[in-house]
């Protein structure tokens, strides 16, 4: 099955390492990063798609961070 997870945070060395630790499990950049203003919080975010192609059969309660 193909996942898909799209990671988000602050704009700090912390969604970096996001991206990072879940590309050392086996996930895949998928499209460009976002980046936008969060109003809500005065701060920006950053974006990042990620797959990854793993075995079962998917359903809703697939936790997608422990692959």
């Amino acid at each position: 099955m193909k996942l898909y997870r799209f990671l988000t945070e602050d704009d700090t060395s912390a969604f970096c390492h996001k991206v990072t630790a879940a590309l050392n499990k086996g996930w895949e950049l998928h499209g460009d990063p976002t980046y936008a203003f969060d109003a809500a919080n005065g701060v920006m975010r950053c974006g990042q798609a990620v797959v990854k192609e793993v075995d079962g059969t998917y359903t809703p309660d697939t936790k997608l961070g422990e692959h």
